[in-house]
This record gives C-alpha cells, structure tokens and sequence, in this order.
C-alpha cells in the first residue's frame, strides 16, 4: 500500500500520547479548559511584524470564523490546514483512489499520521500564502519571520486538536470553532452595539431609542438564526427497524432535516471565498484580456476584495450595519439605503460597461449559494458513505431491516431513495438560507458561524449526557457491587 511507504517519515513526527486509563468527567473538563485557555492566548497574540486586523472585512470575517482564526494573531492560518487534510484525505478513501480499512488499527494509525502530516504541509503553504497575498499585510523585512510564525501557530494547532481529541471532551476544531464564533459575538456586543446605542442615546432626539435600539441589531438577528437553527437541528423523520436475529428487538433510524449538518454551506461558502483569493491575480492583468478579467473580477487599485464583476456578484461580501468608526456603513438605515441604491461595475468582456443594482447581486449571491449547497450535499452524502445504497448494506451487515419487508438491501435502498436525497436537497437549501439570511441582516458570527456553533453545542449536549450516564453507570455498579 502506499501509505506504507511513508512509514519512515511518519515516525519522525511527534504524536501526543494516549491517556494510559480512562478520564474521568471532570479530567475531561479541567484538559478542556486548560486547552482552550492556550487556544485564545495564541488568538489574542499579534504575530511580530504585524498589526493585529480588526477584521473590519466580512470575507475576513467570515474566513476567521469557519477556520477558527484571527488574522494578524498567532493562528491566522486556524484549523484550516486540519480541515483540508481531512476533507481531501476523506474524498480519497471514499472515491477509493486510497485503499485503507479504517477498522484496522494499524492501517487507521497510519491514515491519521497522514492526516497530520498533510496539515501540517497545508501550514506551511497557508502560512506563505496568507503573507504573500497581503491578507496579512507586513513588510518585506519581516516576511520570512511571519511566515515562520503563522506555520508555527498553525502546526501548534493541530497538536492542541490532538490533544482535545485524546483529553477533552470533543474535538478541538469544534471548541476552537465555537469559541470563534462566541467571542465575536462577545466583542461585537460589547466593542461595537453596546457603544453605538450609548452613541445613540446621548445624540439625543426623537430617534434616539430607536436608534440605539437598532444597535443591537445583528446581535437581534444572530438570536433569530440562533433559535431557527436549534429548531432545524431537532427535526427528523425516524424509519422503523427490527433485528432480524431477536424477535422483539427494534429500533429506530433517524434521518434528521439537515442529514449533512451544515458541511453543505461550509464547502460552498469557503470556496465562493477562496475564488477571492485566487482571482485577486487577474487584477495585475493588461492589455487586450484587461477586460475580460474585470469582467471576471474587478479589485480596485490596492484592495483584497472585489467591488465587481461575475465573482463579486457571486460573493457574500456586504458591507456590516455597524457605525461608521467601527469599519461599517453608518447602521441599518444607511445600510438598507445603500443595499437600494448601490451599483456595482460589470466591464463586458467585448468593451464598455454596465451598472448592476445591488438588489441583483442579493438575489444572484443567494441563488448561486443555495445551488451550490445542495451540489455540495450531494456530493458529500455519495462520497462519505451516506448514499442509501451504502447506508442499506451496512444495516444489512448489523442484521437491521425494514418491519413488513423482507431481508434485501435493495429493498431497504429503495425505501432510504425516497427519503434520504430529499431531505439532502431541503436540509442544504435550509442552511443555504438560514446563511445567506444571516449575511444579509448583519448577524454578528455570521450565519456560517452561528450555525456551527449550534450543530457543535447540539453534539457536545449529546456527548456530554452520555458521558454523564455512563459514570452514573459506574457509581451505581461499584454502589451494588
């Protein structure tokens, strides 16, 4: 196998080891604790060389949330190098172009130290990247040392995933990810809205409570998002199913609404942002293709986003409704007024040019998300093993069927067809929106955000009743013992 080949290597890195006897409860808590405590020291370190950013842009504000970041800081880079690791590595086993039985350990052991060993070369050339395309605005004297210190941070990360996987109490990219999204909401309130209705208020008037009101605004909008989620996140359809072996015995499959969580809305949203990236090289274009490579993307003189073109339109990059001295447009008012009345340039490839009203690029930006995220769902369910042809024979193999119908997985596929693509496509529609809907209003954590904080919360409640059955389990059993 190939992977074997790469034995030599991967006992050159270094592994954290394995608790030699099961944590208790509250060794899980204090590692959890300790860990975290580490995650947002390095959050709020400037890297040196660097002014720490103040994210006022919402594509790096949306960049730092999904991969658990802050731009300027020690961890820049974040759990991304983690996140496409796994995803890449993910798509390999499940398209079988890697062949690896994760059930064996020694083949599992060497499919994580070629997780790891994938992140931490993604660090490094995340970090380079990050640098040399400006995100991470430094001088030339200092562009080798913040380099050094984002691969670092970034490769310190990944450790501390390790380490939360093995002592805490979930997986670090889920803690670091909703730690993320609770402190920009925290700061948010506190640094920008709660200043802003004081603003309001002692500005006086007859719409000085509503102003100061208003102020709250994405905080009001985030708590929507918040409880519309938790709601999406509870409903299911259950499939009835019986143990063919032991009559009596059943049980339940659940096909919750968002069957794929919210992966769908993550993969469309980083790549609608990573094309940000990537085309930012057309704006040094000259000559006869210079239009066709504003009409692709337009990025005024100096700037990381662009203000026009096929990608902006695309792009779920909006101005925020805070106050102007916090990097907004004025507040909702101004922010409605200039959603109305802005345009954006869109240079025709064959010469000349035409004005789009932004009310286009709402509907084109919500449009293309929502398609793109029922491509990603779909995508996913066939390439992760959660088709209903592969969820009906691995029901097959625990000896589980459907009660009325005979033993045959292609009867329990056909049943899971007419169920499982459905609620595919509506769960991805749903975070679609509930995303796009956040984005627009201005929701402080943003959609993508507040959304992974709930799926993660919602598992992390799960996981943390089930840790606390199983030691009610043992008090009770060492009790009648």
């Amino acid at each position: 196998m190939f992977l074997e080949k790469l034995d030599p290597i991967f006992k050159l890195i270094p592994s954290i080891r394995k608790p030699s006897t099961p944590l208790t409860f509250k060794a899980k808590l204090k590692w959890t604790a300790i860990i975290m405590g580490v995650y947002f020291l390095l959050f709020s370190i400037p890297a040196v060389g660097v002014s720490i950013s103040t994210l006022s842009q919402p594509a790096l504000q949306l960049i730092s949330i999904i991969f658990a970041a802050r731009i300027g800081s020690l961890i820049t880079v974040g759990i991304g190098p983690i996140v496409l690791a796994s995803i890449v590595l993910q798509l390999l086993v499940g398209s079988k172009a890697i062949n690896v039985d994760l059930n064996d350990p020694e083949q599992k052991s060497r499919f994580q130290s070629t997780q790891k060993l994938s992140a931490i070369v993604i660090a490094i050339i995340e970090a380079f990247v990050f640098v040399a395309t400006k995100y991470v605005p430094t001088s030339p004297n200092y562009f080798g040392l913040v380099v050094f210190q984002l691969a670092l941070g970034a490769i310190f990360v990944i450790y501390m995933d390790e380490a939360m996987t093995k002592y805490g109490l979930t997986s670090g990219i889920n803690l670091f990810i909703a730690g993320g999204v609770a402190y920009a909401i925290i700061a948010g309130t506190f640094n920008i809205m709660l200043p802003g209705a004081i603003a309001a208020i002692q500005a006086g008037g007859a719409a000085a409570l509503s102003n100061a009101i208003l102020a709250f605004g994405p905080l009001f909008f985030a708590i929507i998002v918040f409880l519309v989620s938790i709601y999406a996140y509870d409903i299911k359809l259950e499939l009835p199913l019986v143990f063919n072996q032991f009559r009596g015995v059943g049980g339940r499959l659940p096909l919750p609404l968002l069957y794929v969580s919210v992966l769908p809305v993550i993969l469309a949203t980083s790549f609608e942002l990573s094309l940000t990236v990537w085309f930012k090289f057309l704006s040094g274009v000259t000559g006869s293709l210079a239009n066709l490579a504003r009409f692709i993307a337009y990025y005024p003189p100096g700037a990381t986003e662009p203000t026009g073109g096929l990608l902006y339109l695309i792009s779920p990059l909006f101005p925020m409704p805070y106050p102007a001295k916090f990097g907004g447009v004025g507040g909702y008012a101004q922010y409605f007024a200039y959603l109305s009345t802005h345009t954006s340039p869109l240079y025709l490839p064959a010469g000349g040019i035409m004005y789009v009203p932004e009310v286009f690029h709402i509907l084109i930006y919500t449009l293309v998300l929502v398609a793109l995220c029922v491509v990603f769902g779909k995508f996913w369910i066939e390439m992760t093993g959660q088709n209903p042809k592969t969820v009906a024979g691995q029901l097959q193999d625990y000896g589980w069927q459907i009660p009325g119908f005979r033993r045959d997985p292609r009867i329990v596929e056909s049943m899971l067809n007419k169920y499982i693509p459905t609620i595919t496509v509506l769960g991805s529609i749903v975070v679609a929106l509930l995303a796009s809907f956040a984005t627009l209003t201005g929701a402080v954590g943003t959609g993508v955000g507040i959304l992974l904080t709930v799926g993660i919360m919602y598992m992390l409640y799960q996981q943390l009743e089930q840790e606390h059955a199983f030691e009610s389990y043992a008090k009770l059993d060492k009790f009648l013992s």
